[in-house]
């Protein structure tokens, strides 16, 4: 029996017999879009196994495109397994919900991710998890609120908005000893500051997993959404993914393809937005308005000794840090004259999210962010800066004259 040519065009089209050459190579991953996989006859079918990267079964389980980002960002944070999460959220969600069962208790600090903490508040207490909150700077605080129904502990470091850096070996070392399993919000780091899976270069302590918001650095752009879970054991990566697949979690090709783009430059990007941030943040500790200056790797900032340890050797003898800092403006200035500050600026936006091109500006409301004292910070309202790719001096000059705009004494 011979093949036939079908008659109808449409037919033709969809079946078309034409296969291109192998051996096509581009700077630039291909962009694999699928929802169904073809398999080639029902052996394979039965054979093809969606828990590795050794085949492909259907989209939603991985493409090429989707293994190599996942294989890339395992090799930047030095994890071995990578599952891609339709935001930080999401990769955050994914962790909780898959290590956590009704009688547990998870940790989290008290200045950790705001939607992680609600989320722990909300959905994981309908699911009887309990949940304390720990203070991030104390790790006896820490070791104290470990119980025997523990089973999870966020860290992160630096804390979110506030930015103090806790002592995160010491943290490490704390739920080791009790046999807790540690999940680190990796996103300020970005694999860059320091190493999550290895803190002291010898292989002898690190976290259990890894979550990083993709949306932030190795995005770059400010126009996607996606998260990352991050492990080295493969017995911890399986029962996450087992979660991620029964969730439904994917991400657009399209959006992989915008992180694969921007993953060269990451490393040039990140040190250009911490150089920025640090003259910035330096500048504004020497005006009047300023009540005291947030950022890691300024001497004064809460846990600037521990960012130091850490991270102070990592790219340089500068060490490395993000393009975050946050001001607290002096309490003698009212909201009002805050908000008009931030709505004078030019250059700065308002808007969530970090790590683009354009740099960023948010006030915070934080007696209603934390539950604990915040002895560490002093009286006044809180504004955070996410410093983009824009000239220094003319960020400094826009937050000069919205400065003069706004405050009045």
């Amino acid at each position: 029996m011979t093949d036939t040519v079908p008659a109808d065009l449409a037919t033709r089209l969809i079946h078309h017999a034409y296969t291109p050459p192998a051996g096509f190579e581009a700077p630039q991953p291909a962009v694999h879009k699928a929802s169904t996989v073809i398999f080639p006859n029902v052996a394979a079918v039965r054979a093809r196994e969606w828990k590795d990267k050794t085949s492909y079964t259907y989209g939603l389980h991985g493409t090429p495109t989707t293994y190599q980002l996942e294989e890339r960002l395992a090799t930047l944070e030095g994890g071995v397994q990578c599952l891609l999460a339709p935001s930080g959220l999401a990769a955050i969600a994914t962790v909780s919900l898959s290590l956590l069962r009704q009688g547990d208790e998870v940790l989290i600090p008290d200045n950790a991710y705001g939607p992680n903490l609600a989320l722990a508040e909300v959905e994981l207490r309908h699911y009887g998890i309990r949940h304390q909150v720990y203070d991030p700077l104390d790790p006896a605080d820490l070791a104290a609120r470990i119980s025997d129904a523990t089973r999870l502990v966020w860290l992160e470091a630096p804390g979110s908005v506030t930015l103090e850096f806790p002592d995160l070996a010491e943290q490490l070392r704390i739920c080791r000893a009790r046999g807790v399993t540690t999940v680190l919000d990796n996103t300020w780091g970005a694999g860059l500051a320091f190493a999550p899976f290895d803190l002291l270069g010898d292989g002898s302590l690190g976290v259990d997993i890894s979550v990083h918001a993709l949306t932030k650095y190795p995005s770059g752009g400010g126009d996607v959404l996606m998260g990352s879970i991050i492990t080295r054991d493969e017995a911890l990566h399986l029962r996450l993914k087992l979660t991620h697949m029964r969730l439904g979690l994917g991400v657009g090709a399209n959006d992989v393809e915008a992180v694969l783009r921007s993953l060269p430059s990451l490393a040039l990007r990140y040190r250009a937005h911490d150089a920025a941030a640090r003259e910035l943040a330096s500048w504004m500790g020497t005006q009047a308005p300023v009540a005291q200056v947030l950022h890691p790797a300024l001497a004064g900032s809460p846990g600037h000794a521990h960012w130091r340890a850490l991270c102070g050797q990592a790219g340089g003898p500068q060490g490395a840090a993000a393009g975050l800092f946050s001001v607290v403006i002096d309490a003698r200035h009212g909201q009002d004259e805050v908000d008009a500050f931030c709505d004078a600026l030019r250059l700065f936006r308002l808007g969530y999210s970090w790590g683009g091109p354009m740099s960023l500006v948010m006030p915070y409301d934080l007696p209603s962010m934390r539950q604990r004292a915040t002895p560490q910070l002093r009286p006044g309202t809180v504004v955070r800066f996410a410093v983009g790719l824009e000239a220094v001096e003319d960020l400094r000059q826009d937050l000069a004259q919205a400065m003069a705009q706004a405050f009045s004494r």
